[in-house]
């Protein structure tokens, strides 16, 4: 992806070593998933930002792509809730100062974890504050941990602090809890955890213009994504045009009345709108969940449920204001 409209510096590998050196004076990092970056997250990087600004250093997120899970369990693994770009931009708006994403393959998966730390956090990075879960776990058969940690930071002369768990309700805010949220179709209680709406981001495609035989023309919208968190017939606002947020209509799924490649597709009419979104990158802001995905057997029937969905839209819009 392009950042140039992103403050945040993303690399792709670790710096070389001696790096931090030659450029600066070190900085202060935590390491994890960060899918979603919700209030939890948030809270951690929060956390980050006063330790960088007492120690006079920058804020490094240092994450992995593909996410560990999905390399050792592939298409078993659960759906991530943010993409790369959509997780560098979170970041970029609370003010991190450098995404490292490291590549997660066979060679990281088998790397000691005592030359993780020498190689990345000490030479690469210069770290000088790191901030990990007390259960985080890295390295070659799962070998290093937050003890590890703690004694090379005693070795090299870092700080290493755990994350404080974040709850609502008494209840741990995670992104598998997010999922399970997304998935049942509670957009509120999900939004609540994210502190934000779920939203999914993408460019404009062309589609098959079903739609707009139909009488209802769609932006389709490339998501990049095998499997989602989300799927059915939503309320949605899209994000990203000139004109401003626009409110309208979606489905997000298989379309299981037309024969597809079994991909995720995501369609949205926006209500009185008619100007080409062609390649346009946009944001789609999940609202309300009005049904799940449905198979018909006619066009008519399809098209009377289409129909159904966006009075129950724009009643819903009419509602909210």
């Amino acid at each position: 992806m392009s950042n140039s409209s992103l403050s945040i510096q993303i690399l792709r590998r670790a710096p070389a070593p001696g790096a931090h050196r030659r450029e600066q004076k070190g900085c202060v990092a935590t390491i994890g998933n960060f899918d979603g970056v919700h209030r939890g997250h948030q809270k951690v990087i929060a956390g980050l930002q006063v330790a960088g600004a007492r120690l006079g250093l920058p804020s490094v997120v240092i994450s992995f792509e593909p996410l560990p899970r999905e390399y050792f369990a592939g298409r078993q693994s659960p759906p991530r809730l943010t993409r790369f770009r959509e997780k560098a931009e979170q970041l970029d708006q609370l003010g991190v100062a450098r995404f490292l994403c490291m590549p997660f393959d066979d060679g990281l998966a088998q790397q000691c974890p005592e030359d993780f730390i020498q190689q990345v956090l000490v030479e690469g990075l210069g770290v000088r504050y790191l901030v990990v879960g007390d259960d985080f776990r890295f390295g070659r058969d799962r070998a290093g941990d937050f003890a590890l940690l703690k004694r090379a930071g005693e070795r090299y002369g870092f700080e290493v602090i755990d994350t404080q768990t974040v709850t609502e309700d008494a209840k741990r805010i995670s992104s598998t809890r997010i999922r399970e949220l997304l998935e049942r179709g509670d957009l509120d209680e999900a939004a609540e955890l994210l502190g934000r709406r779920y939203a999914m981001s993408g460019r404009v495609a062309h589609g098959d213009k079903r739609g707009r035989i139909m009488g209802y023309p769609t932006a389709n919208i490339h998501i990049h994504r095998q499997k989602t968190p989300v799927q059915g017939i939503f309320v949605v606002r899209m994000h990203g045009l000139e004109e401003g947020p626009v409110d309208g209509v979606a489905s997000l799924g298989v379309r299981p009345t037309f024969e597809g490649d079994g991909k995720a597709v995501l369609e949205v009419h926006l209500f009185d709108f008619a100007r080409s979104i062609y390649g346009e990158h946009v944001q789609v802001e999940f609202l309300h969940k009005i049904r799940d995905e449905e198979k018909f057997d006619s066009m008519e029937t399809l098209i009377a449920a289409i129909d159904d969905d966006a009075r129950c839209a724009r009643a819903w819009f009419a509602s909210a204001r």
